[in-house]
């Protein structure tokens, strides 16, 4: 194919003209992102509309800028879709009336290419009508393609990328076979892709593949599914194939097929998924973030338990020897969000016990900053899904520059998981919130534990220490669980938040990573303008923000560092703020000096106590988003797990 060099390129509504070296540079922004759309799909005897609506609200988290449905009928494909919520299609199902049938895929959108309306939602057809397209990813070269198919006599009626994948289907669908379709259509696309098609003239199969963007199959009884997650199907079946990149799958009313990028067959493994339904359900929960906030206790103590044994840490099931960490010369950690919050509570914990440097790194920049790393590194990448591109490309640099790479992710069967030397499953089981709890504190456990091997393996502690700082961890759930139990305190905290224009969240050491963690939670669920600053950096500039009224939430649990905070504190107190102090059980501050107290109650080494303190932040951002009367597990213009980099 001849592509010109002049292109129009739509990014989020807006169109933008260029020429191709402009092109290519917006092409490299965008080349591998994951925006984290929800794909299903079905084929069996039930009511295929219910299977792929309950689906689609087990990924609504994925995205929900807008919905849709394409179902076989006796007279062909028909397709629902609309702007909006899963309500809103759940709504026009009901005016319009459900699609009839067995078989069928659904798509819930986070828009990328062309505004959120009906006509940009998927599935999207062929000119025909002969093909229904669903996708989650980024087909980079799609304006070239959409030229190319332009000049063939194809009309497009979407701004989206994923149209062009529809028509190239019915440019290269020849002699009834859908199989060749797909694979000379994948040998057109650059970018990222999980894709869900069915034919018109094969109303008994569904077909799904993937590059770079997660698809899995779901195994019944006479019945199949795809799903971008396992919640997906998880109240059907528990047995699942992970679909690796370029894998084509068909799933037929009498079995099911797998085959590789050129058509070839291939066997698949079938494995067991180890959550159960009940993980992906709110159980009497108004929203799945208070849910998750709750499951804290258990989940940290079974991830905690998990990497222990006789009662210390032990990694050397996974790999990671006592002797490989003490050949480390640095580590390096790179995440994203939350988890990079995670990454520098591990940052003060491994250098505090272990005296090796650690770095932490935003992975979105850590891959284009040509970082200095390679043999004798330890980088340690952290991701909930297991699929954030960033924080993917930063682990795939570290690994081609001759570094040892460490995952911790929560979905051991995810692309980090695979592709890291070595990996550490976190055990939070399904996050369907957007803004992540269960699954930080899940990621801060088990960095502990690794600090404290790594403490051991390099001499810095002994035996017994390690033993007692261990023993100290697995007490951590109790705490957590003290403060869950006084939620109605950061209710209250929550109710002078509500009309807030700006805060400030202020800490030092552990305290301050606590305090980024605490003002992005607040931040992206109650909309709120929230900062959060080391306490010492305030008299730098910040301070100059300081009016009467504003709300300062100061986290003061390090005794090490508590007199210099309280000194900050009555700096913000002479000049008006508001001080709202979340510190341990017992702290005594001036008469006066603050307005607002929370006590963690926590028997806990210094180090340890992030672990209840940021549950009461998590409640109290949740409370706040309440109050103002916004849904916490769907924030504007997110989705789980969306990256850029």
């Amino acid at each position: 194919m001849n592509f010109s060099a002049a292109c129009v390129i739509i990014i989020y509504g807006e169109v933008i003209i260029r020429g191709k070296s402009e092109y290519d540079y917006i092409k490299n922004i965008i080349r591998r992102n994951y925006f984290m759309c929800g794909i299903v799909g079905y084929i069996g005897q039930r009511d295929c509309t219910d299977v792929l609506m309950q689906g689609l609200e087990k990924l609504e988290y994925r995205g929900y800028d807008s919905a849709g449905i394409a179902v076989f009928e006796k007279t062909g494909i028909k397709t629902v879709k609309t702007k909006g919520k899963l309500a809103d299609m759940r709504h026009k199902l009901d005016i319009e009336g459900s699609p009839v049938g067995h078989c069928g895929i659904g798509h819930t959108r986070w828009a990328t290419h062309g505004e959120p309306n009906d006509v940009n939602s998927h599935p999207h057809l062929s000119r025909d009508g002969k093909f229904a397209v669903v996708h989650n990813g980024i087909i980079e070269n799609y304006i070239e393609l959409r030229e190319f198919l332009t000049e063939k006599g194809y009309t497009f009626t979407s701004q989206t990328d994923t149209e062009v994948v529809a028509c190239l289907l019915d440019y290269y669908y020849s002699e009834r076979n859908p199989l060749r379709a797909i694979t000379e259509t994948l040998k057109e696309l650059k970018g990222s892709y999980a894709l869900g098609i069915i034919f018109r003239d094969f109303p008994d199969r569904v077909y799904a593949t993937r590059k770079e963007s997660p698809l899995i199959v779901g195994i019944g009884e006479n019945e199949y599914f795809i799903g971008s997650d396992i919640p997906a199907f998880l109240k059907y079946t528990k047995k699942y194939v992970l679909l690796d990149d370029n894998d084509i799958v068909c799933m037929k009313t009498d079995g099911i097929e797998y085959y590789d990028v050129h058509g070839i067959p291939e066997q698949k493994e079938i494995s067991i998924a180890e959550w159960d339904v009940e993980q992906a359900q709110k159980c009497g929960y108004p929203h799945f973030m208070l849910k998750e906030i709750h499951e804290q206790p258990g989940i940290v103590a079974k991830t905690m338990e998990s990497c222990c044994r006789d009662g210390v840490p032990y990694f050397e099931n996974i790999g990671l020897t006592d002797d490989m960490l003490r050949d480390v010369k640095r580590v390096f950690i790179v995440a994203c969000g939350t988890a990079m919050h995670a990454g520098i509570i591990a940052r003060y914990a491994i250098e505090q016990l272990a005296r090796v440097p650690v770095t932490v790194e935003v992975a979105s920049e850590f891959r284009y900053m040509d970082p200095i790393v390679g043999e004798g590194d330890l980088v340690i990448v952290v991701s909930q899904s297991g699929e954030t591109a960033d924080t993917k490309a930063g682990l795939e640099l570290a690994k081609e520059r001759g570094a040892k790479t460490l995952a911790v992710v929560n979905v051991k069967y995810s692309a980090i998981a695979r592709q890291a030397d070595m990996y550490i499953h976190t055990l939070a089981g399904p996050e369907i919130a957007v803004a992540s709890t269960k699954a930080y504190t899940a990621q801060i456990s088990v960095m502990y534990l690794l600090a404290f091997r790594f403490a051991f393996a390099r001499g810095m502690i002994g035996l017994q220490r390690m033993k007692e700082l261990t023993a100290q961890a697995l007490s951590a759930p109790a705490a957590i669980q003290r403060v869950i139990d006084r939620k109605n305190e950061c209710q209250f905290i929550a109710s002078k938040l509500v009309n807030a224009d700006n805060l400030f969240f202020i800490g030092r050491s552990f305290d301050y990573a606590l305090s980024l963690e605490g003002s992005l939670k607040l931040k992206e669920i109650s909309y709120i303008h929230s900062e959060a600053y080391a306490a010492g950096e305030l008299k730098h500039g910040t301070i100059s923000l300081i009016e009467p009224g504003i709300p300062v939430i100061t986290v003061a649990t390090q005794a090490n560092v508590l007199a210099k905070t309280i000194s900050n504190m009555e700096e913000v107190k002479a000049r008006g703020g508001m001080i709202i102090a979340v510190c341990r059980k017992g702290t005594v501050f001036a008469e006066n000096s603050v307005d607002l107290t929370l006590e963690i109650d926590a028997d806990l080494d210094d180090m340890l106590v992030p672990l209840p303190t940021v549950c009461a932040l998590q409640l109290i951002a949740y409370y706040t988003s309440v109050l103002r009367g916004i849904d916490p597990d769907k924030p504007r213009n997110l989705a789980k797990a969306v990256t850029t980099e």
